[in-house]
């Protein structure tokens, strides 16, 4: 009982966080209250009030409609580069699990070659030699996090491999990519989506940081590591600019982790 109040209170923690930012990402698409790059020399610095709720810039820019465009981003950079890296990890992984020899030590040998490096300086070194766009950034960060789900379809598809209705498939004829697709890729999603979601919050992450130097969304685009790089030298004097973007980025952030526990605690309670 314990075990499941805490699951519960973890899902409806996440949820709630992921709420908000999920709800600026909509809000965003349809209304902004000012425009996002719309400069006001008399409203510099101005503090949350009525006209402007989370305050204004150095620029006289509306914090609030940035936070709103800002989440676009956010959610498009996370879910577009989870999803590259989903695809490769996926394809390479059930093909190293599933054949092993040398086609499981080739793509460990790749697997390997890119996660000792540390994952955001390779992200950064692609983006500076390729140059800084959105779509840059999105296979960059793809590349970075692909062998963390290849590893993982990798160990759950050899672990599978013994399973009876696998050996059955194969004493059948079946074709191995039907196996892999049909029989293996469907079982193993209870393994995979626990890392994809907390892929999704390191995504964001490493988005941030690459913003923040000035590697990640560019200008005019609004970016949350773009807006906290732009408030650092107003941290004492306007400390909004702060505080917003990165309550934003925490609810996110946290909301994954938090859901990313309740999937993986229920997966394990359910497997009792």
């Amino acid at each position: 009982m314990t075990s499941y109040n805490a699951s519960r209170r973890y899902l409806y923690t996440g949820g709630i966080m992921l709420a908000v930012v999920i709800g600026f990402f909509i809000l965003g698409l349809f209304w902004t209250p000012y425009g996002i790059n719309q400069t006001d020399a008399s409203s510099k610095l101005l503090a949350p009030c009525a006209e402007h709720i989370f305050g204004t810039d150095n620029l006289g820019r509306d914090v609030f409609s940035r936070c709103l465009a800002a989440a676009r981003y956010t959610l498009l950079v996370s879910f577009a580069g989870v999803f590259f890296a989903l695809a490769i990890g996926t394809v390479a992984g059930l093909i190293a699990g599933y054949n092993g020899g040398i086609v499981d030590k080739v793509v460990m040998i790749f697997s390997n070659g890119i996660m000792c490096f540390p994952g955001i300086l390779l992200a950064l070194v692609a983006v500076a030699v390729f140059g800084p766009s959105l779509g840059n950034v999105i296979w960059a960060l793809g590349l970075v996090f692909a062998p963390t789900f290849a590893r993982v379809y990798r160990t759950s598809t050899m672990e599978l491999l013994g399973r009876d209705y696998i050996l059955q498939a194969k004493v059948m004829g079946v074709h191995p990519v039907r196996i892999m697709l049909v029989h293996i890729l469907p079982n193993l999603m209870s393994q995979v989506l626990p890392a994809v979601i907390i892929g999704l919050a390191n995504m964001t992450l490493f988005e941030s940081g690459m913003s923040y130097l000035g590697l990640g969304v560019q200008p005019p685009a609004a970016s949350y590591g773009k807006m906290l790089a732009d408030a650092q030298s107003y941290m004492v004097a306007a400390p909004w600019l702060i505080i917003f973007p990165t309550l934003m980025l925490v609810f996110y952030i946290l909301g994954l982790y938090f859901i990313s526990e309740w999937v993986r605690t229920s997966v394990k309670g359910g497997s009792k």
